[in-house]
């Protein structure tokens, strides 16, 4: 295992700012609003060939019993019990901490607390005093922050200023470690299947992720928005690994007027691009809204290979439910080779089913088919029934390929492709679909127009 650092911080310090320059990726939103980091984010930092984790947490206020600020002494305020309870969570796997402040706005209270609060875990912390722009201004804003007593370095996560310093002086702090477990690539290479989770807001996703787990790694709340980065989740599973790609509920466009919202769409739709396999997680209890199509039809335009789970299935009456089966059956009936799994995170039903199935929808993404087998499968398909004459000529095919793989990519070569009809081309798919296997994962035909069979060159004649 790598060693880790957590940074952390009261809201607004530059926590996430610092995460993405470390890591070398915009992988955390950021933003002027203080509070906009909710859950745990970690990621890796690689240099001079050495590597560890950086853990991204979310802004704490601790109060003097090292309780979450807010109206009283024991009450606690929107996500801030959960916020604290994933640092705390964090820095129980870490082997240093960096406490990051603002220079800008001096020492504050807050500031002193979670710094006692750091001292308190025993173990070594750096002072990063963040927002100082350059050597001209280090002097003036880290005169106070001495008091603390950490070691500390002023810089500026925005511009880059020390960040090379910062980041030699962190790599410090970790115990050191033999030169194999670097050299071994294994511990970063076996993420395992990665998997994406999409949807509205407030359809269950990170309930799911916990569920699926069996932690409270992510954070959960009635309240529609409550994720906001897209959080990767890696844990083993029956001795398999999985990331979990948890996103921010997506809404239609014309609904979001907060920019926060904006960058958290467009991370959760790049993020089903970069996954292995998708989960569209749909709320039971409201059906399949237009906007749950938007993302079906988004999903399979672009072939993603993506499952769709009807969520919070607990609350429907068990006398419904084989008429919501056939409702969603309907409902979904134009995006036939999605399987379509009734759960619910609260009571764990149907949860078995997932991760199966998505190990069989990865793995048809991969399958490759020998030319030989393609163009015999063609032939019979092809004879068992011909594609229907347009303008006095009937479609003649004369062999087909696989162009590529993930997903599987199948070009067809004909007279004149422009004389194919939809429904043929639905027969070939379906039949290519039968024929190889591929029940549920994406694929893509291809067709192309040729004159002539493919000619290959003759053997010469031995005299």
């Amino acid at each position: 295992m790598t060693s880790k650092i957590a940074l952390i911080g009261r809201p607004n310090v530059g926590k996430s700012t610092l995460f993405n320059r470390l890591i070398r990726s915009n992988r955390a939103i950021t933003h002027d609003r203080p509070g906009v980091t909710r859950d745990r984010m970690e990621g890796v930092v690689r240099r001079d060939g050495e590597e560890w984790t950086i853990i991204d947490t979310g802004g704490v206020t601790l109060d003097e019993n090292q309780v979450t600020a807010a109206q009283g002494p024991n009450e606690l305020r929107g996500f801030e019990e959960e916020i604290l309870r994933g640092v705390t969570e964090a820095i129980e796997e870490c082997a240093a901490l960096c406490l990051v402040v603002d220079g800008r706005d001096g020492l504050l209270p807050f500031d002193r607390r979670l710094a006692t609060f750091a001292r308190k875990t025993g173990l070594p912390v750096l002072l990063a005093v963040n927002k100082v722009d350059g050597g001209e201004l280090e002097e003036e804003y880290t005169a106070e922050f001495h008091e603390l007593g950490f070691p500390m370095i002023a810089i500026s996560g925005e511009h880059g200023y020390q960040i090379r310093t910062f980041e030699m002086m962190l790599r410090d702090m970790l115990p050191e470690q033999e030169e194999e477990e670097f050299a071994a690539p294994e511990e970063y290479k076996q993420l395992g299947l990665k998997i994406a989770m999409l949807g509205r807001p407030n359809a269950g996703k990170s309930s799911l992720i916990n569920a699926l787990t069996r932690s409270e790694r992510m954070i959960v709340s009635d309240v529609a928005g409550t994720t906001r980065d897209s959080v990767d989740v890696t844990y083993e599973i029956n001795d398999k690994r999985y990331t979990f790609v948890d996103t921010a509920g997506i809404r239609r466009r014309t609904k979001i007027t907060d920019t926060v919202e904006r960058y958290s769409v467009n991370s959760s739709i790049k993020s089903s691009t970069k996954a292995n396999v998708t989960l569209l997680v749909i709320d039971g209890q409201e059906g399949v809204t237009s906007q749950d199509k938007r993302l079906i039809k988004l999903l399979d335009e672009r072939k993603t290979p993506f499952m769709v789970l009807i969520n919070k299935t607990d609350l429907v009456e068990p006398k419904r439910m084989q008429e919501v089966r056939k409702e969603y059956q309907h409902e979904l009936a134009y995006c036939g080779h999605v399987p379509v799994l009734h759960v619910s995170a609260h009571t764990r039903m149907g949860l078995k089913q997932i991760l199966p199935l998505a190990e069989q929808i990865w793995q048809e993404c991969s399958v490759r088919i020998p030319t030989s087998m393609l163009n015999r499968t063609l032939d019979e398909v092809v004879t068992k029934h011909q594609p229907p004459v347009v303008k006095r000529v009937r479609p003649k095919f004369f062999y087909m390929t696989q162009a590529e793989t993930l997903p599987p990519t199948f070009v067809f070569f004909c007279n004149d492709h422009e004389r194919l009809k939809e429904h043929y081309i639905r027969y070939l798919e379906k039949a290519v679909r039968k024929a190889f296997k591929i029940a549920h994962a994406p694929i893509r035909l291809k067709f192309r127009s040729s004159h002539s069979k493919r000619s290959f060159p003759k053997k010469k004649k031995k005299r």
